[in-house]
């Protein structure tokens, strides 16, 4: 009897353990359960599940609409719609991650789960990248093309970076992603992997004759930075610049003007860097942020703005309508409180750049010009 009510306290406990990894794998957002360590739980009935949710919403284009929670249940109902909507092609995109998300998951899976339905939509999946680049290198925020701003090569959110992150994976036949595409794709992705660093060179903004960053969105035909929603004006970004400058840095034996565009960034990002700023947010009950001001800090870490005059680099905000603001306090609370004004990110470049620039035997732009003079 003792065994038995020991067996059975076991099997209880176990119970409880599964439904607390449950939980908490499926009160992740969808991009951080993209995120999870390769293991065994892809392998599990809970992450099949979530992947027969990832090949239904899948378009027969290839790509999939964004900002969907991939993990959420679906109803019998909502199954046979999204059936139904297969061959459309609206709002397919690689905006907010989508398309690059749902791809990295069914790598995972496949990993674990040698499912051919997975590999056939990971597969469909780069084939659709490789469709929507356009001829000059960069790609729309979606694909077919969508009337209006959509249409602008688009760095936005990371966006192209991604995209061509996939591509550098498949085209050196890493094991990163476990399925192996045909020789045919991997030779189409050297392609559009070299087009795509081309268009980065390009759109490359200089200011005042000296190559500065990028903005989020560039025109698909000047290839200057470009507007997309009111309060996103062509500008230099100093979030999207980074993750562009982390991306060149991956690229072996650089070229002389992948090593110009990366040292030019550089410096950039060091001459509009903000100091002694630090960002403060409130939150309600909930965990949303109510309110955010910058204070005064001598000790805070360096931040940059995510919006930059294209002329002098100077921080601006805007509102719904469109009209730049010099300080975030001049902005209403829905956008000061919703929207990312400051990053961070810059600070990976300087972590990998000296190790970058020493691997390469790089001078800097300044160092150049100086010997010049000389």
């Amino acid at each position: 009897m003792k065994y038995l009510k020991k067996v059975t306290m076991i099997l209880f406990i176990a119970c409880i353990a599964s439904i607390n990894i449950k939980a908490q794998v499926l009160n992740k957002s969808w991009e951080k359960i993209t995120q999870m360590d390769e293991g065994p739980w892809f392998a599990t009935q809970e992450a099949k599940d979530i992947a027969e949710n990832v090949l239904l919403y899948q378009r027969d284009i290839g790509g999939w609409p964004k900002n969907i929670q991939m993990q959420k249940p679906l109803t019998e109902d909502e199954k046979d719609n999204l059936i139904a909507l297969k061959s459309d092609t609206h709002n397919i995109t690689t905006d907010n991650g989508a398309t690059f998300l749902e791809m990295t998951f069914l790598s995972k899976m496949y990993r674990q789960v040698p499912d051919q339905r997975y590999k056939n939509a990971f597969l469909k999946g780069l084939d659709y990248i490789l469709e929507a680049q356009y001829e000059n290198g960069g790609w729309p925020q979606f694909y077919p093309l969508k009337k209006g701003y959509y249409t602008h090569i688009t760095f936005n959110d990371d966006s192209m970076v991604n995209i061509l992150n996939v591509l550098a994976e498949i085209k050196n036949k890493t094991d990163y992603y476990s399925i192996q595409a045909p020789d045919e794709t991997i030779e189409r992705t050297k392609i559009a992997f070299d087009k795509g660093i081309d268009c980065i060179l390009k759109t490359q903004y200089k200011q005042n004759g000296v190559l500065t960053s990028w903005c989020a969105q560039h025109d698909e035909n000047t290839f200057l930075p470009a507007k997309a929603r009111a309060y996103e004006l062509p500008s230099l970004s100093g979030k999207e610049s980074a993750k562009i400058v982390l991306l060149l840095m991956t690229i072996e034996n650089p070229s002389e003007e992948i090593k110009t565009a990366i040292n030019s960034a550089v410096e950039w990002f060091e001459k509009v860097k903000i100091t002694g700023l630090k960002e403060v947010r409130t939150y309600n009950e909930k965990g949303k942020v109510t309110d955010k001001k910058m204070v005064a800090d001598e000790n805070a870490e360096p931040i940059w703005a995510r919006f930059m005059e294209l002329d002098d680099n100077r921080p601006f905000f805007c509102d719904r309508d469109g009209v730049k603001k010099y300080s975030i306090e001049e902005i209403g609370a829905e956008r000061r409180n919703g929207y990312g004004w400051y990053t961070d990110q810059p600070k990976e470049v300087f972590k990998k750049y000296a190790r970058w620039k020493k691997k390469y035997g790089v001078e800097s732009v300044e160092t150049k010009t100086v010997k010049k003079k000389q």
